[in-house]
């Protein structure tokens, strides 16, 4: 029954238009009032203790550092290496997008970010050059996913507090299954750019080639302080965050100039309030985890699904179908929060590795990001193309049917996750 009650009154508040933050800590603090003798104290104190997590000093350490990057000229100079190396097949630009997004992805973090930074240069390029608009929007909305999925990624760092599993592990296991999405949505590019027979570049010389690797080796490098960092055991994901951070700030503004000294005060102000509004969800998701586990919801779901001969199959099936429509009403990170908690102790009890029921839980929010109504990336796209939300809809269908395909394979191929990290002898 309580169950019930606290959906229901989720639901009611979110219809109303309210964002997905408040109607958490509105029906948590509507519930604990009303129909519980839990003390007010402890959910102070579990305000306070849930955002007391090392891991996630690395949300606004990634999203800085992705802001330093887009203000600066990282992302334009990412796009000329990634012409110079594909612009020359079919569908060139459009090639060279699926690279620089998935180039910037790995210094970013975020996939808003990769949208915009990737987005605002190449799609007036793409049009310019006698692409249709749709094509053009349809690559980059879709492309500008594998954000949240190539590491570092805000989403697994979120995943990671909300069930205790390893960011390192988590940041891994996502670089092949990341590498696979860019090649396959780089695959349906071509294939369209082929049928329709869209324009191509001139191949770029190796001197040319080489030219452009120069300038963008140092936002490049940024994937090596990374990753590199990460596996071999000198930084853990916090420290890697802090310092990309860091390198970004030193790369943007004294290294390439593009931006100023005066012009950082913004940057930091642009983000400090994005990852003040991403602290203030994680607070009231852990609020709402602390209510529904005090109610013992998780384990009676977990002991019904189990009761109902649900197999690690049938499980993994259900949970892609809830994910893809929770995608449909929230955005990543509140789906992260509020459903890991519900789904990991049902996926544990089935014996379903935790890093790669995390990675399908990412690639899920993906998807969710490239369809209506709330897919952040259609939006962002939107503003950048001047289309409307249907017609964007109707031009990201190609990639986002890849998408899907691709979300079937990483849920029951669990190798494709988990061989590197075990290879890295990190599992």
């Amino acid at each position: 029954m309580s169950t019930a009650i606290i959906f229901i009154l989720l639901l009611v508040l979110m219809l109303t238009g309210m964002p997905i933050s408040i109607s958490l800590g509105l029906t948590v603090l509507t519930f604990l009032f009303t129909m519980t003798d839990v003390p007010i104290e402890s959910v102070a104190l579990k305000l306070f203790t849930g955002i007391e997590k090392f891991e996630i000093m690395a949300i606004p350490f990634f999203i800085l550092a992705g802001n330093f990057l887009t203000h600066g000229g990282v992302a334009r100079r990412m796009i000329n290496f990634a012409t110079s190396m594909v612009g020359h097949w079919h569908g060139g630009l459009g090639l060279a997008g699926v690279l620089a997004c998935a180039l910037f992805a790995a210094v970013s973090g975020s996939s808003p970010a990769t949208v915009v930074a990737i987005g605002s240069i190449l799609l007036p390029a793409m049009v310019k050059q006698g692409f249709p608009n749709g094509f053009g929007a349809g690559v980059i909305t879709t492309s500008g996913a594998l954000g949240i999925l190539i590491p570092p990624s805000i989403v697994m760092v979120m995943y990671s507090v909300a069930t205790n599993t390893s960011v390192g592990q988590l940041f891994m296991a996502g670089v092949i299954p990341g590498l696979v999405l860019a090649t396959l949505l780089g695959l349906t590019t071509w294939y369209r750019a082929r049928k329709f027979n869209y324009p191509r570049l001139v191949k770029a010389t190796w001197a040319q080639r080489l030219s452009a690797l120069r300038e963008s080796i140092w936002g490049l490098f940024l994937i090596v302080v990374v990753i590199g960092g990460i596996y071999s055991g000198i930084f853990t994901p916090t420290e890697a965050a802090a310092m990309s951070a860091a390198y970004a700030f030193f790369v943007a503004v004294f290294v390439y100039k593009d931006l100023t000294l005066k012009q950082v005060p913004k940057v930091l102000l642009d983000s400090a309030s994005m990852s003040a509004m991403l602290l203030y969800i994680i607070t009231n998701a852990v609020l709402f985890s602390f209510l529904m586990t005090s109610e013992g919801i998780p384990q009676e779901m977990a002991a019904w699904l189990i009761d109902m001969g649900l197999g690690p199959v049938g499980f993994l099936l259900m949970v892609n179908i809830l994910l893809l429509l929770a995608g449909n009403v929230m955005e990543p990170s509140s789906i992260v929060l509020i459903m890991a908690p519900i789904l990991f102790p049902v996926a544990m009890k089935l014996g379903i590795d935790p890093v790669h029921f995390g990675i399908m839980m990412t690639v899920n929010m993906e998807v969710g990001m490239c369809h209506p109504p709330v897919g952040l990336n259609l939006y962002v796209a939107s503003g950048i193309t001047k289309m409307g939300i249907t017609e964007l809809t109707k031009a990201v269908w190609p990639w986002l049917l890849t998408m899907l395909g691709f979300l079937v394979v990483v849920t029951y191929v669990p190798s494709l996750s988990l061989w590197l990290p075990k290879t890295l002898g990190m599992m």
